[in-house]
């Protein structure tokens, strides 16, 4: 693992003692023919996560465990991940394993000129109540942020990894990646992906984890795309 990696695949992690191996093995699956790196970042698990990720390493060398010592939340564990990644861009999935690697070609594929590529979940596969949840959350965003991105929830996505390093950090910041991106003058497209039902674990939020604390941080990104001059570049002279 000398040369820089092609992809970078990022999965924040916590207490999915059952879902990591199954995962890291369809990543595996997915990029065959790639040259790759999965980094898992523990965050704060409580159950068998860690062991689990320390154990698959001896059968999967591309692998990379990151562990926070306390719980800091998904956007702390995606940041985290591509500050330590090695390649240019950077992949990202759930880790309850919704979302199917087999994907990641696509949005590669689908990149052109753009630093961001969505995964749209067109069929979901979850309960009607979370479903429920996510549209109106998507609505809400969508409305008042007018970032044109259907479905901003999605955990599977592409993105250049310098770019977000640029980016305003905060908590819950990667529910607010397309407005973000296009904030910095960016061009982000949405490419329909494939949902999976959770089979193993149970799910980390909850109504109020997907609407209401998310209140707040929408009129931050407004505050932050008012004030905000993109495009500026700078020559020394």
């Amino acid at each position: 693992m000398n040369a820089a990696p092609e992809v970078s695949v990022v999965i924040p992690v916590c207490n999915e003692e059952e879902n990591v191996g199954p995962l890291a093995r369809e990543i595996v699956a997915a990029l065959d023919g790639r040259a790759f790196e999965i980094l898992f970042i523990d965050d704060g698990s409580t159950d068998g996560t860690a062991a689990a990720l320390r154990a698959l390493q001896s059968d999967i060398p591309q692998l990379r465990v990151l562990s926070h010592s306390f719980r800091a939340g998904q956007s702390a564990a995606v940041c985290t991940g591509v500050r330590h990644a090695r390649a240019g861009w950077i992949a990202t999935l759930d880790g309850d394993g919704q979302n199917d690697p087999a994907d990641i070609p696509a949005l590669f594929a689908e990149r052109g000129d753009a630093e961001l590529v969505m995964g749209n979940r067109v069929q979901r596969r979850d309960t009607w109540l979370r479903h429920a949840q996510s549209r109106v959350a998507n609505g809400v965003r969508g409305w008042l942020l007018g970032d044109g991105t259907p479905d901003t929830g999605c955990g599977i996505k592409v993105m250049h990894r310098e770019t977000f390093m640029d980016l305003p950090r905060f908590d819950h910041m990667h529910r607010f990646l397309p407005a973000l991106f296009l904030r910095a003058g960016k061009r982000v497209v949405s490419v329909p992906v494939k949902h999976r039902p959770r089979e193993r674990g149970t799910s980390k939020y909850g109504l109020f984890d997907r609407l209401w604390v998310g209140i707040v941080d929408i009129f931050g990104v407004m505050w932050l795309r008012r004030r905000f001059k993109p495009g500026l570049t700078a020559r020394e002279l």
